[in-house]
């Protein structure tokens, strides 16, 4: 079923009914699909069904309780405050990954300073889903002990944890210590994901000329993802501008969003022409 006939199909069933598709269905897809229908509904039912599983004896009903939790009614903060209350007493008892990984995802979500000290104990959980939860939960929290463990989780051994958390520090955040910045110096080389262009969009947004040479230097190997484009644009240093317009006169790909990023760095590294 392809997603547009999913889609029409969703729409057809009641909230009972798409609970039980999210537990049953072997398409994960379909099955976040369902949830994804749950959280517009956002009924006061499908909330109370919610909060039921939650606190059922089965993993996986938890886990569809608190995904669906987690979002539904958002952006207008549905059921904020006991989505929240909920989710912080859950995480003191709870000992499913899978769980842990929703719970994560949710208070992060949920964007609620009250999440940080909760989190901070999976910081090293051996499960890797469950430390990524724990990136994501922290995204956006300028407490001192979750930046600190979020420094920590960008040089994790997974990669998509390296990028998530090193994401969060260089975007959902102005801070700027040094300890950050010597974080995205660890990341530079980095050999996984989009890891060393979140740094270096970290550190053009601190104005840290420490970003410069390997910019270039990814440049001009032909490197030309949107991250660095972003990195280029936001440092808006002339010294790149030879390189960036050697990319353009030699683009080969659509003129898309990652094109229009390469133009944007262009126009904020090219002078004020002089009057």
């Amino acid at each position: 079923m392809d997603s547009d006939n999913d889609n029409a199909f969703l729409n057809t069933l009641s909230a009972d009914a798409l609970f039980e598709l999210a537990l049953t269905t072997n398409d994960n897809d379909q099955a976040w699909n369902a949830i994804s229908r749950l959280h517009t509904i956002a009924t006061d039912d499908v909330f109370t069904k919610a909060v039921h599983l939650c606190h059922s004896q089965n993993a996986l009903e938890r886990s569809l309780g608190v995904n669906v939790i987690a979002q539904i009614g958002l952006p207008q903060h549905t059921y904020q405050e006991p989505t929240v209350q909920l989710l912080l007493q859950l995480i003191e008892t709870e000992d499913s990954p899978i769980v842990l990984e929703s719970i994560g995802m949710a208070l992060g979500h949920r964007n609620d300073e009250r999440a940080v000290e909760p989190l901070l104990p999976f910081q090293q959980h051996p499960d890797p889903s469950v430390r990524y939860s724990v990136a994501f939960g922290l995204l956006g929290q300028t407490n001192p002990r979750a930046i600190a463990c979020l420094i920590a989780l960008s040089a994790d051994p997974d990669t998509d944890i390296r990028d998530w958390a090193t994401f969060g520090l260089a975007q959902q955040i102005d801070t700027d210590t040094p300890a950050i910045r010597e974080a995205f110096i660890a990341r530079l080389h980095d050999p996984g994901g989009n890891t060393a262009g979140e740094a270096m969009v970290g550190l053009a947004r601190r104005k840290d000329a420490r970003v410069i040479a390997p910019l270039m230097q990814l440049l001009q190997a032909g490197d030309a993802g949107s991250l660095l484009f972003e990195a280029a644009a936001t440092l808006g240093d002339p010294v790149l501008l030879p390189i960036l317009e050697q990319i353009r006169t030699h683009w080969e790909g659509d003129h898309d969003w990652q094109y229009r990023t390469l133009i944007e760095a262009i126009d904020a590294c090219t002078p004020n022409a002089v009057e």
